[in-house]
């Protein structure tokens, strides 16, 4: 990657990257600022669903069916949020061989703290060396925290407060779940992105957003990472959110193209994924939102959605008959499912998971991205909501090289199911005992050469890593 910004267009593809001196007091219009560079790390184990299903006695296709679920990452008490955080973040560094005094902002997204003062932010700057003008806290609200701190970064580098380095934005979240029908959508996922000008993914400006005060999802428990769960609410939460979402979305970026559609006019869709039938879900929902506002978009779809002759999606019946309708399925099958390739290798990352399915698309796509315009939605429960627009206006194969997806996801080691419920079990004990001081034993065996482990908790509840060698 070749970032640097002398104020003319460079090649985002070749070198290390390159900007002007720390301290330049750089104020000019930074242009085509997005995504340099990404990482993803996750747990070297993980569970499978059909096993799953048969060890708490369900029937088939409960989870693999019914949640759309391959896979899920279960990682031992050896590693935690900050772990993951800075195991992604020392990968990007050293395989983009970027110098940390280049960074200028570090914004973390996760709703998986280990402390209820000090930020993950401020852990990770234990590998920033002499670097210690790095702003930047974490952003917390439930799954999209992430976005929030990607906003943050992006609105830095293009404000009249930016120094000419980059920002680094870190998503990293363990999902896990009391016993009962949430659990086999947890999961553990950390992505980084490297921010910056001339980068070869851009946002391209129309995004909109809805909020609320919902309890769909909450963690109200100063001794327990288990959340309070209402499944039905979350559902329906997070699909009014994308309908919202759509329609202020599809208004902007009308204003700047009367031509937009979502059948020609967006290439990929990219989804927060609690569980991957949900995602299909959302996506049927946009495609009749859209079917109902343009009479000329989904051709085969219109009979349905004509009139009055189709309730409303909310309605379960209405929701399968959209859910099979044959435009739809062919939406999913080309714009969505290659983004869906770590949801249902790792399940819910939370913060990290809209961004796993961008490193997903990338290293699926690689180069075919190119000149494609990406659609992307993000949710936290209680709740924030955005839908945005990237578009990749460079060659991405270099990042897809570096991030080696496929090698990574197939040399991890499957667990039998019923450790699920033992080492969940080992974190929540821990999870109530920081006070009391621990030395990690759970799967510190299976974490790669590379990763950052937790070693240990004292008394007064300090937390302390290394790299594992």
């Amino acid at each position: 990657i070749n970032a640097e910004y002398m104020g003319k267009e460079s090649d985002p593809v070749s070198g290390p990257i390159v900007l002007c001196s720390e301290g330049s007091g750089m104020t000019s219009q930074a242009r085509n600022v997005g995504i340099l560079a990404l990482d993803v790390y996750f747990p070297a184990t993980y569970i499978n669903h059909a096993e799953l299903e048969q060890c708490d006695a369900v029937p088939a296709g409960k989870y693999t069916v019914g949640l759309g679920c391959g896979n899920m990452a279960l990682c031992g008490d050896s590693e935690d949020t900050v772990s993951l955080a800075m195991t992604v973040v020392q990968s990007l560094l050293e395989k983009y061989q970027i110098d940390p005094m280049r960074i200028g902002r570090l914004e973390v997204g996760t709703e998986s703290h280990v402390d209820k003062s000090k930020s993950i932010k401020s852990y990770l700057m234990a590998l920033f060396q002499n670097n210690h003008e790095i702003e930047g806290v974490d952003s917390t609200n439930a799954c999209y925290g992430g976005t929030a701190a990607l906003f943050n970064a992006i609105n830095w580098v293009e404000s009249s407060s930016w120094d000419g380095r980059l920002a680094l934005v870190v998503a990293a979240d363990i999902a896990e779940y009391a016993a009962g029908p949430a659990r086999p959508t947890g999961g553990a996922g950390a992505v980084a992105l490297l921010i910056g000008p001339d980068a070869p993914i851009v946002l391209d400006g129309v995004r909109a957003s809805y909020m609320d005060h919902q309890f769909d999802f909450y963690k109200p428990h100063p001794d327990s990472g288990y959340p309070e769960v209402d499944g039905a609410l979350s559902l329906q939460t997070f699909l009014r959110s994308v309908d919202l979402c759509y329609s202020a979305f599809r208004q902007r970026a009308l204003a700047q193209d009367p031509s937009f559609a979502l059948e020609t006019h967006i290439d990929y869709i990219v989804s927060h994924a609690p569980y991957c039938k949900l995602v299909s879900k959302a996506v049927a929902r946009l495609v009749y939102r859209e079917a109902r506002a343009n009479p000329h978009a989904f051709a085969a779809l219109q009979p349905l959605v004509a009139g009055d002759s189709m309730p409303d999606p909310d309605v379960p019946s209405a929701a399968a008959a959209l859910s099979s309708a044959e435009s739809v399925r062919a939406v999913i099958q080309t714009k969505v499912e290659p983004s869906l390739w770590l949801a249902g290798e790792l399940g819910n990352s939370y913060c990290a998971s809209l961004y796993c399915g961008l490193v997903s698309l990338v290293c699926r796509l690689q180069d075919a991205l190119v000149g494609k315009r990406v659609l992307l939605f993000s949710y936290g429960s209680g709740l924030c909501s955005s839908l945005f627009s990237v578009r990749v206006r460079a060659s991405v194969s270099r990042l897809a090289e570096l991030v080696g997806l496929e090698s990574r996801v197939a040399g991890r080691t499957r667990l039998p199911a019923s450790k699920l419920s033992e080492t969940l079990g080992v974190r929540a004990a821990r999870y109530a005992s920081t006070h009391a001081g621990y030395r990690p034993s759970e799967l510190v065996e299976t974490v790669p050469c590379g990763a950052f482990v937790l070693t240990e908790v004292d008394s007064k509840g300090r937390r302390f890593y290394t790299r594992k060698t």
